[in-house]
Formats: C-alpha cells, structure tokens, sequence
C-alpha cells in the first residue's frame, strides 16, 4: 500500500498473496547468484505445460527434495534418488522432468568450469545488462525472442533439457534479464 492507495501491478499476478509476494520482490530483478539461477532453470523446467503459481506453492518442497538446488548434489542422483523423487508428493513427478534437472545439473556444473560461473555465461545473451521493454498491456509481451533462441540453443548444444526458448524466455523474465512489467506496474519503473 502507497499513500492509501492499492499498488498497480502486473495483471497476471491477481490477488493472490503467492504470487503478488513473488511478483512485488523477486520476479524480473536481476539475480547472479549461481545456486539462485540453477534453482529457476530447474523449476521453470518443472512448470512447461503447467501454470507457474504451481510451481511457486512446490518451491519449498523442491527446495528440499533437491537439496537446496545444489548443483553438484543434485548431478550425483542416482536412480534410487529417482525413485524417491518419483515418490514425494511435494514436487511434480515426471520422470523426464527430474531426470532432467540432473542432467541439467551435469550441464550446469561444465558452464561454470567453462565460463567461471553460470551468470557470467548466461548473461551474455543480453550483453550483460537487462533487456528495459516498455509493455503497455500484458498481451503484448512475447512468449519468445531472438535472444532467448539462442539462449535455448546454446543451452540445448550443452546438454540441457526442457529448456525451449518460451522457457528460456520465462526464465529471463524470472531473473531479471529482461524487464517485462508493463509500464502501469510500480515495480517497472523501480526495476529501470
């Protein structure tokens, strides 16, 4: 609340306490924290073909289902640890999809011995600074862009999984590679 006045936001948040507290402070800030990244690449993966507040009220549940996303823990899960995840009622249980985060997590561990870290590789595909979009409705905003084509096939050449560019799109959203709150939204003017 400003002023007595209730904040505009985005309209794809609703009144939904989850999803405003995600969209208020974390969704299009810039995030460079390698653990950070790898946890949105994993769970923006879990949601394809799902809605992303489903995935936010699993968030905790994955956190500790893959050992606070961990990238060199979670690329030693064996089958058994497969099975276990396969079981857990708290995360979404596709099989492609868990397998993926550990493949994923392989993949994750070769960028950074490559690129000394996944945010140094990752930003690159916006020159390193935020992509500012200037949305005056949400049905404006793209599913894809060029850069988040070729996001998802360098990602794709190293190995990674479930990482189409409308994911890749969505994770750039996430962490800030781009700003795409509409122009009426408060937390498009504080994220310039």
């Amino acid at each position: 609340m400003t002023d007595g006045k209730e904040k505009k936001r985005c309209v794809w948040c609703g009144n939904d306490s989850l999803y405003q507290n995600y969209h208020d402070f974390e969704w299009g800030v810039p995030v460079h924290d390698d653990k950070e990244l790898f946890e949105f690449l994993i769970l923006e993966g879990a949601q394809a073909g799902l809605s992303w507040i489903t995935i936010l009220k699993k968030r905790e549940a994955y956190r500790s289902a893959f050992d606070g996303f961990d990238p060199e823990i979670v690329a030693g899960f064996d089958e058994k640890r497969v099975a276990e995840l396969l079981a857990n009622p708290g995360i979404i249980r596709n099989k492609l999809k868990i397998q993926s985060a550990i493949a994923n997590a392989k993949a994750f561990l070769k960028v950074q011995e490559e690129f000394g870290s996944f945010d140094t590789y990752q930003w690159r595909f916006v020159d390193g600074n935020t992509i500012q979009n200037s949305w005056k409705t949400i049905s404006e905003i793209p599913a894809f862009t060029l850069q988040s084509d070729a996001f998802s096939k360098d990602l794709k050449k190293r190995g990674f999984n479930f990482v189409g560019s409308k994911i890749c799109y969505a994770y750039m959203q996430a962490v800030g590679m781009v700003n795409d709150h509409t122009t009426d939204c408060f937390r498009w003017k504080e994220l310039q």
